[in-house]
């Protein structure tokens, strides 16, 4: 047997692997998760984080199979480690925002359906939270107008829980 078609065919077992893992990893975690009575939207996000370590997974595979070096991985590696380690104290990036979300959705008391007030000395508002994404809170406010804050921003602002919703 030729190198490549070994090459080939380990590529082939590890895409299998990853198509595998990717359903494992969606029905298992999810019907775990759903035991926890986590809302839908959170879950969601847990089984893309396990998806994307997945990916990453089965591409760092793939480039040991096809020939690229320890070191060439390396320093990839810590090129991204690197980015992720300025989002942290860039303020105003999309990595900043993404990093937040990570840490709103861990440790912020605050979650969808609940009913909140801003303290901006500039623009105080207040509104129940409709969504959380990587990147925006989005808030319905009383006037009916939809209000998008950066998630950076949550993480600077005093914010008011004024109605907690229950959970189910």
């Amino acid at each position: 047997m030729k190198q490549y078609e070994l090459k080939l065919i380990e590529t082939l077992l590890v895409i299998a692997g990853y198509i595998g893992a990717f359903y494992i990893n969606k029905s298992l975690i999810d019907r775990v998760l759903k035991r926890t009575l986590l809302p839908r939207a959170r879950r969601r996000i847990i089984v893309r984080a396990f998806n994307l370590l997945t990916t990453t997974t089965a591409l760092v595979f793939l480039a040991a199979i096809w020939g690229l070096r320890q070191s060439e991985i390396a320093v990839f590696v810590s090129t991204i480690i690197t980015a992720i380690g300025i989002a942290f104290f860039a303020q105003w990036s999309l990595l900043s925002n993404i990093t937040s979300s990570i840490l709103i959705f861990f440790n912020h008391p605050m979650k969808i359906g609940d009913h909140i007030k801003v303290m901006d000395k500039d623009y105080p508002f207040e509104g129940e939270i409709t969504d959380l994404s990587y990147f925006f809170v989005y808030v319905k406010t009383t006037t009916g107008e939809l209000v998008t804050v950066p998630n950076s921003l949550v993480l600077q602002k005093s914010i008011s829980i004024i109605i907690k919703k229950e959970q189910a």
